[in-house]
């Protein structure tokens, strides 16, 4: 059984109150706040301070998605604002390693989030120093976008090299995940799951987050 961690992102910004309320009583395991500068994806999101009304909302985990340049200048003031794990891009982050103990030593979860394009390989000398691997199965900065097909190849590949060096790191798949791709992603072996449209444009969707929970 998968975590499931419905991406805020998707939600209603008018009524957020309202949608933070549906997921603390679904069983949803996560948030998942995308953070987005305009600069590293072509859209902007919200900064701190959303993400510090999130956590007073919540005592659920604020799984954070930082898909931003320079993302070591931020990391500080977002586990400030009460980000549970924080997760940068391989693709952003020129110091990589530096930012994974930076994170580490702010007390949160430490992840690396790949693009669609970004082979596993590039995890290799990383991996041993990840909390949490996010495989992108969209071109982040939108929701709503079709699932790339391939992903299911990256999480298998990912799984194998986890298992082989016998460590604890979750490998989570963010964009496109639906009712009809998310066993093939758990059977592929990914651990948390992020939906947006698929739980927040859902006629029903805490029960669509209760499907998502038994596969």
């Amino acid at each position: 059984m998968a975590l499931i961690a419905p991406s805020l992102l998707s939600a209603n910004f008018l009524n957020l109150e309202a949608d933070c309320r549906m997921l603390n009583e679904s069983s949803a395991d996560w948030y998942h706040l995308d953070v987005m500068d305009g600069r590293f994806v072509p859209n902007i999101s919200f900064g701190p301070m959303l993400v510090e009304f999130f956590r007073k909302a919540t005592t659920k985990y604020c799984d954070l998605h930082l898909m931003i340049e320079e993302p070591e200048s931020y990391v500080e003031a977002f586990r400030k604002a009460g980000a549970d794990g924080i997760t940068v891009h391989l693709e952003a982050s020129t110091h990589l390693h530096r930012t994974l103990q930076q994170i580490r030593a702010l007390g949160a979860k430490a992840g690396v989030a790949i693009n669609p394009h970004t082979p596993i390989e590039s995890l290799t000398d990383i991996l041993p120093e990840t909390d949490l691997v996010c495989i992108m199965s969209v071109n982040p900065g939108f929701g709503g976008q079709k699932f790339i097909p391939h992903t299911l190849d990256k999480v298998r590949q990912l799984r194998s090299r986890i298992d082989q060096l016998k460590l604890s790191t979750l490998i989570e798949v963010d964009g496109g995940v639906t009712l009809e791709n998310a066993p093939a992603l758990i059977e592929a072996g990914a651990h948390v799951l992020v939906a947006g449209n698929t739980v927040f444009k859902s006629a029903y969707p805490k029960a669509t987050i209760a499907t998502l929970k038994t596969f």
